[in-house]
């Protein structure tokens, strides 16, 4: 018997596809697989092209209101009303929806015509323990009720604030071993042997690089520890909640490396230990923010919480400058230096600022971080080679090697 020639190419991917059609659910009975794929249907019909007109997309927020969260729906009726031309993009809506907002677009919410007119975070009754602590937390740091109404909203506790927590115990861990070792816990600088750690900066071994981070594993006593780990989760952790671990992570090590640099370079002979470069960069971005936006913050008693922390961190500052002229306990090298600190501060008042004044704001959309990024940067070339050439031209005499 003969055999039947085979299809050929262009019949067989016929039948195929008429294959899947029969497999495919009608169109109208397809499952939206997003919330936003819904919405896309209402900005393609005919006529529409990807733009929607505010008054039809405001009577389309009234019918699906059930579906959206209150204070989204607030947003989503101001970005309505700030539109001049009377039309909305679907990609704006698909970034408020998703959490992506752009400077631009959240100015366009704040010039919008409508006034926000539901009730402050604050008159909310029924709240659950972990509601009021995210409020709180928003509260503490947000200036603008439509950033803290969207803070509330979208926080999950996904991921927690891990890096600030992290960093706290690594830190308490670090000190109990070393007080352990030292059989000293109370100004374990004063200590003989304290230097000999590979952890602390020294001048005489500053090419080892990872000293310059490595120093804030390394407190100068119980009351050196307690104070920076009292302000690491005081401030370091709601501002981590709201900002994220990368943008808080990327202040707080940035002023621990240019607290190293700075003690590198204004005070040449000295060591360092302690986080409070780090710390000095968060809380400094903070109370600078706060003062920036001083209407908008609505934290209870900030004027005399201001006054406690600035107090709080100038004892600590005289405790350093006190202990870096004191009589050393292993001369000719002195006790650790104080100037990490003012590193600390000069990072968070530039570039700690320009973070937590961009909440949920890209930071390479705006100039003033570039500007801030380009100084840091040069001061840490200036530094590196400050490091490399100065000490040798400058005849200087380092303490020996502990």
């Amino acid at each position: 018997m003969g055999e039947h020639p085979s299809p050929g190419p262009a019949v067989a991917a016929c039948a195929e596809a008429e294959r899947i059609e029969e497999l495919e659910p009608e169109a109208n009975e397809r499952l939206p697989a997003a919330p936003e794929d819904h919405w896309k249907v209402l900005f393609d019909q005919p006529g529409n092209t990807g733009y929607i007109s505010t008054g039809k997309f405001r009577s389309l927020l009234e019918s699906h209101s059930s579906k959206l969260d209150p204070h989204k729906r607030e947003v989503l009726l101001a970005l309505a009303d700030s539109h001049a031309d009377g039309q909305i993009c679907y990609q704006d809506f698909v970034n408020l929806m998703g959490n992506k907002r752009s400077n631009s677009f959240r100015q366009a919410i704040l010039q919008g015509n409508r006034r926000l007119s539901s009730k402050a975070l604050l008159d909310e009754k029924g709240l659950s323990l972990s509601q009021r602590l995210i409020r709180h937390v928003a509260y503490e740091t947000l200036p603008r009720e439509i950033d803290r109404k969207w803070y509330y909203d979208s926080y999950t506790c996904c991921p927690p604030p891990w890096f600030m927590i992290t960093v706290t115990l690594l830190e308490v861990a670090f000190f109990i071993y070393n007080g352990v070792s030292l059989n000293q816990f109370v100004l374990q600088v004063t200590h003989p042997r304290y230097l000999k750690n590979s952890l602390v900066y020294h001048p005489r071994l500053r090419a080892q690089a990872w000293r310059y981070l490595t120093y804030i594993f390394m407190h100068a006593g119980v009351e050196h520890l307690a104070l920076n780990v009292v302000l690491q989760l005081l401030v370091g952790v709601p501002l981590e909640m709201v900002h994220g671990a990368t943008r808080i992570g990327l202040v707080y090590v940035a002023g621990v490396v240019a607290g190293s640099l700075a003690v590198s370079v204004a005070d040449m002979t000295a060591p360092v230990v302690g986080s409070s470069g780090g710390v000095y960069a968060l809380v400094s971005a903070h109370l600078a923010n706060i003062v920036m936006n001083w209407s908008g913050m609505k934290c209870q008693f900030k004027l005399l919480r201001m006054a406690v922390a600035l107090v709080c961190m100038s004892l600590e500052f005289g405790r350093a400058v006190w202990l870096r002229f004191h009589p050393s306990a292993y001369p000719p090298c002195p006790h650790p230096s104080f100037v990490a600190h003012l590193g600390g501060v000069a990072v968070g008042i530039t570039l700690g600022v320009v973070v937590l004044r961009n909440y949920e704001q890209r930071l390479q959309d705006q100039s003033l971080w570039w500007i801030f990024v380009a100084m840091y940067t040069v001061f840490v070339l200036f530094a590196v080679f400050w490091n490399i050439f100065a000490y040798s031209l400058l005849d200087l005499k380092l303490p020996p090697p502990p």
